[in-house]
């Protein structure tokens, strides 16, 4: 495993993601957010966090760059990101988005959008460790 490849798979993905979360989440699904203020911030109070927020999100993507790099088979780096990334999505939408729609107040279409947008935030931040991981040379 190359420690310098996973760092810097690691920085690309969250900058991926960053994008992705703003179009997204910030823009895209705003409005079914909103509907539910007991359970979201606004985007004007959520702002203070955003700090700790994008420092999280980059501490997960050293995780998930690590993970990917102790899984990578040495073919295609795109194919074997998105393949990940795929798995990624399947376990955020099974454990997470359905634990949210268990045990927070959204709607069942709200968690439908949500594990959609993480279908298409794995299979990006997937993609992009992949073809930064991959191997140097391919």
């Amino acid at each position: 495993m190359n420690t310098t490849r996973v760092a810097l798979a690691a920085v690309a993905a969250t900058l991926a993601d960053a994008v992705y979360g703003f179009i997204v989440y910030g823009n895209l699904l705003a409005g079914p957010f909103a509907a539910f203020p007991a359970v979201f911030r606004s985007a004007e109070s959520g702002a203070a966090y955003l700090p700790l927020m994008f420092a999280c999100i980059f501490v997960g993507m050293l995780a998930v760059s690590y993970i990917y790099a102790k899984g990578y088979e040495g073919r295609s780096g795109l194919q074997e990101g998105l393949r990940f990334g795929l798995l990624l999505a399947i376990f955020n939408a099974g454990y997470f988005i359905g634990t949210d729609y268990g045990i927070l107040n959204i709607s069942a279409q709200l968690a439908v959008f949500m594990a959609l947008a993480g279908l298409g935030e794995w299979l990006l931040v997937g993609g992009v460790i992949g073809l930064v991981y991959k191997r140097p040379g391919v």
